[in-house]
């Protein structure tokens, strides 16, 4: 676990890396690629001394998975961050993180990965939520693209439900699927923000207890240059909805005296 340069928390931890959406402007995947050392390109690694375990199935369709025990290091003793590469990688080792820092933290979960898409077994979640439940000082924050999981994780009756646990959907598109449950904090992250959002539609904002929105980072090309008017037409509804906007750092410059950081807690 690790201080993060993500504005709207303090810390990011990730038990968990990897993922299979395919995002062509992913930041995780290229930190990933610049930090990979995969044990099947590297001959000096014996897959037995890494403690590597591979799963199949998931239940939701059939993946090949990694978990690993310990971290895996390099001739020279250095630990590699992601092993497997961007290949969903379940790092055992990390669970005990959060216990080790006493002030209470806004601790994004997973950062580097999507802990809640289909391909990740429940036994992997559940075991993050086991710490979680263990280190109640903080606030954890989940986010994903696949809200579905939320829902299926709740109906099982696995799904945390306490005030210290916030769950976002990444939205980019009206046509993108957002979770609600009035049971738990629930929040939207429009990032990047790639065309107009209209949170007015189909009532969402009435839903949401937080709204993030951010630009596109980085020199892909393609790179969406949002307009001014798409943050401010957000920011508006956002306060007739006495709903809190978090404004990341990457639209400061373009929203000038407009710009806006605001907590829910």
């Amino acid at each position: 676990m690790q201080k993060t340069k993500i504005d709207w928390c303090d810390m990011s931890w990730n038990p968990v890396t990897g993922c299979l959406h395919g995002c062509e402007y992913c930041y995780a995947r290229k930190i990933a690629n610049r930090f990979k050392g995969s044990l099947y390109q590297n001959k000096v690694y014996a897959i037995q001394n890494c403690n590597v375990k591979l799963y199949s199935s998931t239940g939701y369709g059939w993946y090949q998975n990694h978990s690993i025990d310990k971290p895996v290091k390099n001739e020279e003793g250095r630990i590699i961050p992601y092993p497997f590469d961007f290949k969903p990688t379940f790092h055992r080792y990390r669970l005990d993180e959060p216990q080790k820092v006493k002030k209470p933290q806004n601790i994004f979960v997973c950062s580097m990965a999507d802990l809640f898409g289909d391909w990740v077994p429940d036994e992997w979640i559940k075991a993050v939520f086991e710490t979680c439940e263990k280190v109640p000082q903080h606030r954890y924050l989940f986010l994903t693209k696949n809200p579905e999981r939320y829902m299926n994780l709740y109906n099982k009756g696995l799904l945390l439900t306490k005030r210290n646990y916030w769950y976002g959907s990444t939205l980019t598109t009206l046509k993108d699927r957002y979770y609600y449950n009035s049971e738990v904090n629930i929040f939207l992250s429009i990032e990047p923000i790639l065309r107009p959002i209209d949170l007015f539609a189909h009532n969402m904002i009435k839903f949401v207890d937080w709204v993030i929105v951010g630009a596109e980072t980085g020199n892909r090309k393609g790179k969406v240059i949002p307009k001014k008017e798409w943050i401010m037409t957000i920011k508006e509804q956002c306060k007739e909805a006495g709903v809190p906007l978090f404004m990341k750092e990457s639209l400061r410059e373009l929203m000038g005296n407009d710009f806006v950081q605001e907590f829910p807690w």
